[in-house]
């Protein structure tokens, strides 16, 4: 019913959602149909546990302000802090961040302008 390319967001951890453990998370990575993309992100402290768990298991990650607030215990991360966080790990577990455009490619997105206000 859905047309392809699909993506999911696996959510991790959210209230009243899928709780945040890995045997939960790998059941639903199990369950996404082949030829589905799935992203992955959990909550606070965990979030960056889910960027690696997310990459081992083949998938995408998402990371930010609206999931986790901290970069370390104490002190307030910034997005860009995150990120990039985010794409060490990815990389140091020998996987690679892809760019806007291949995404755009692998989603069949096109580009637009932004909408004048």
């Amino acid at each position: 019913m859905i047309p392809e390319p699909v993506l999911v967001q696996l959510c991790m951890g959210v209230p009243w959602g899928a709780p945040d453990d890995l045997n939960t998370f790998m059941a639903m990575v199990n369950n996404v149909p082949a030829g589905w993309h799935f992203s992955a992100f959990g909550l606070g402290r965990n979030e960056m546990a889910y960027v690696a768990a997310a990459t081992i298991a083949g998938g995408n990650v998402r990371v930010g302000l609206e999931d986790n607030l901290w970069l370390e215990k104490g002190v307030l991360a910034t997005n860009a802090q995150l990120v990039e966080r985010a794409a060490t790990i990815v990389e140091n577990l020998g996987a690679r961040v892809i760019t806007p455009a291949e995404v755009r490619a692998r989603l069949k997105l096109d580009k637009r302008a932004p909408v004048a206000k």
